[in-house]
């Protein structure tokens, strides 16, 4: 009698299997610290213009909440302030997913030579490295550009989600969390898959089937992100334990030894 293979389970040990990931590669400052300094440099040079941008909009903030929730100044007062009120964490919200989504996207396209180094010093490391050609540049940017666009329709559904009484306090930031580590981990693990001629809907199948692991993953790479100047000593790592990630999906042998420095089979 035949059956269909069945699916890995979806367990909370899968998640944290993830999130020890992102350690993984964190170990990599260790072993290799030239490297991770060398591919934090994009990171450091992005996040230097978004803070010029994060500092002009909590200087305005104030400013652009009246002006929005001015439409409300002649109802009551409780129900202009319960309108500023859901209005300022919108803006919030908004702002803090756009910071997110877009830093990575940004990040990877102006920092491709760079993380194409730590990819491959990783893969050479847990050896059967692809020997496929560069990705390119616009081909990188030509798909941060479709990564933010697959992001708008989740956070616009995630914004509405936190409006909710009660549910959406709680629902809206851990829905964010978990769709935009998702969103982060298809986009950080990108290198794997191409390098070895596959698609990205190659990529969503074969990190779909780890999805707590890669949700779990890119949850802790989310939080940290948020940090001010988080992202610029985590992203080298988050590059670094992707590629781990993206070859355990895919059956690739090889996996770091407790020190980092040599391959195990």
């Amino acid at each position: 009698m035949s059956h269909t293979p069945s699916r890995p389970r979806t367990t909370v040990k899968d998640f944290f299997a993830g999130v020890r990931l992102l350690g993984t590669g964190l170990r990599l400052w260790i072993t290799d610290p030239k490297l991770m300094l060398f591919g934090a440099i994009p990171a450091f040079i992005v996040a230097a213009v978004y803070a010029v941008g994060i500092t002009a909009l909590v200087l305005n903030f104030d400013r652009l909440v009246g002006w929005a929730a001015s439409f409300s100044a002649d109802a009551d007062p409780w129900v202009h302030d319960l309108v500023t009120i859901l209005i300022g964490i919108a803006i919030f919200a908004i702002a803090g997913l756009l910071i997110v989504y877009t830093f990575v996207a940004v990040t990877l396209a102006v920092g491709d030579p760079f993380y194409e180094k730590i990819w491959q010093r990783v893969e050479e490391r847990l050896g059967n490295a692809p020997t496929g050609e560069e990705t390119g540049f616009w081909k990188t940017v030509g798909d941060s550009i479709g990564f933010l666009f697959a992001t708008i329709g989740t956070s616009l559904l995630i914004l509405v989600i936190g409006f909710i009484p009660l549910v959406g306090q709680i629902a809206g930031p851990v829905l964010g969390a978990m769709f935009g580590g998702w969103f982060l981990t298809l986009e950080l693990a990108a290198r794997p898959f191409e390098k070895r001629g596959l698609t990205a809907r190659d990529r969503r199948a074969a990190l779909g089937a780890r999805r707590a692991t890669s949700i779990g993953f890119g949850v802790a790479v989310w939080l940290v992100f948020l940090i001010p100047f988080g992202a610029v000593i985590v992203m080298p790592a988050a590059v670094a334990g992707a590629t781990v990630l993206g070859r355990q999906a895919l059956g690739i042998p090889g996996a770091l030894s407790q020190k980092g420095q040599q391959p195990q089979s």
